[in-house]
């Protein structure tokens, strides 16, 4: 599998040969459609990176993106349901006319862009890359074929952006900051950059197919307490222990799954910042990886990238539930007030609720859904992070990568062990929930 950068510049590739040729008033080669998909899923990441949006908010993007490819494509194949009747708040997909052309690739390439396009910052980015892939098609085409595709995508689109503005996602961003008192046991902004808590109101995000955000409420977690034969102590110590004595291994899997899309450094007086893919970003592109190895239809691809989207969506939904249900504080603020005011954690703490773990519950919940979907102990190299920090992780199996992402924050000292365990078992619930739904 090649790394993102080398999809987008053979992809580009090709289009400036079609549009030599075009020019040249030559025949235009056909367009690769096995690499549209892989693509259009890199550029909306790269926005996803360049306008620094948190996890959760990622998650619905994708979410949305994937959901509107999946339904202009899934007519080539005459066996495809729609993923949307089967969710939460979708009003009826359009159907194609009958007696007209189309191409569904299209169709769902249009209605991709178009939701993507209106979900983020930088429309620019996306409308460029739109226009050149859709080019192809102007080309190759006949003009009403074309057209009717475009038109079915652009409705599809539609249906779509009824239901995201309907999710309370406008509504959360008005919402009053998230007040922090210094309460034992409980969540405080941690350093460098004492920043706010990232959406606090996420739970009141409408779900694509749970019931209501607490619908896998998990366990409760350990009772703070400095008591000595506690659990809370325990697994307090086991972080600070574990991260004075990493070993190569356990630093570079913690680096790995590091997955924080904006990591700030400071020295002195100056800070910078590095940007990273979010968590999301991360597992969709080992979705990409997984799909093209087993070789998977455009419209099979596009289901397993939607459904992807869409249990790690709606994993942050019930994840962020319980965060700021319990508000857990951090390991490092309990470590530097009551041990060692000097300890730092490898990797940066993000600012929120520790329990449970986002990585572990949308790890497993990706897991959950792409072993149901492709099958079991796929080995595969995940190169998802090849841009980001040259490095790439071999794994014998998908629940291995998951197991491996959610322990990766321990390793890191951002998290405890029971948020970890008990965040797998809640992805895992809400994975099977989909698995329960969609085959």
């Amino acid at each position: 599998m090649k790394n993102r950068s080398a999809i987008i510049g053979f992809v580009y590739v090709v289009l400036l040969s079609s549009v030599i040729c075009c020019n040249q008033m030559t025949e235009t080669k056909p367009v690769q459609e096995d690499m549209i998909l892989p693509a259009s899923l890199a550029n909306l990441t790269n926005v996803i990176i360049r306008d620094i949006y948190s996890p959760p908010v990622a998650s619905r993007i994708y979410a949305y993106a994937q959901l509107a490819f999946y339904e202009g494509v899934r007519f080539e194949d005459t066996t495809a349901s729609s993923i949307t009747a089967g969710l939460k708040g979708f009003d009826p997909m359009p159907v194609p006319e009958a007696g007209k052309k189309y191409d569904f690739t299209l169709a769902g390439l249009t209605a991709f862009y178009t939701v993507g396009r209106k979900l983020v910052f930088s429309k620019d980015s996306l409308n460029v890359a739109e226009q050149r892939l859709t080019g192809q098609y102007r080309s190759a085409l006949p003009s009403e074929t074309f057209t009717n595709s475009v038109q079915l995508g652009n409705w599809i689109a539609e249906v779509i952006l009824r239901r995201s503005k309907t999710d309370n996602y406008d509504k959360s961003r008005g919402m009053p900051r998230f007040s922090v008192y210094k309460t034992d046991g409980k969540w405080r902004q941690t350093s460098p950059d004492y920043a706010d808590a990232v959406e606090p109101y996420w739970s009141t995000i409408s779900p694509l197919l749970l019931d209501s955000a607490s619908q896998f409420k998990p366990l409760p977690p350990p009772e703070y307490s400095l008591n000595k034969n506690s659990r809370y102590y325990t697994e307090l110590m086991e972080v600070y222990e574990v991260t004075r004595y990493l070993t190569p291994t356990q630093d570079s899997i913690a680096t790995y799954w590091d997955d924080n899309a904006f990591v700030t450094r400071h020295e002195g007086h100056l800070m910078y910042a590095n940007k990273k893919t979010t968590p999301v970003g991360h597992w969709m592109g080992i979705t990409s990886i997984l799909c093209t190895l087993r070789k998977t239809s455009i419209v099979k691809s596009a289901k397993v990238y939607a459904l992807t989207a869409c249990v790690i969506f709606d994993g942050f939904i019930s994840c962020w539930d319980e965060k700021f249900r319990s508000s857990t504080v951090r390991p490092i603020t309990v470590i530097q007030q009551e041990f060692d005011q000097d300890w730092e954690s490898l990797l940066q703490t993000p600012s929120f609720p520790e329990y449970t773990s986002g990585h572990s519950v949308i790890s497993s919940a990706a897991a959950t859904v792409l072993t149901a979907q492709l099958g079991n102990n796929i080995s595969f190299t995940d190169t998802t992070e090849m841009d980001y920090m040259g490095l790439k992780r071999q794994f014998p199996s998908v629940e291995a990568a998951a197991a491996e992402a959610g322990i990766s924050r321990l390793y890191g000292g951002i998290h405890f062990r029971s948020a970890i365990t008990e965040g797998s078992r809640q992805g895992i619930r809400v994975g099977s929930l989909y698995n329960s739904r969609f085959q």
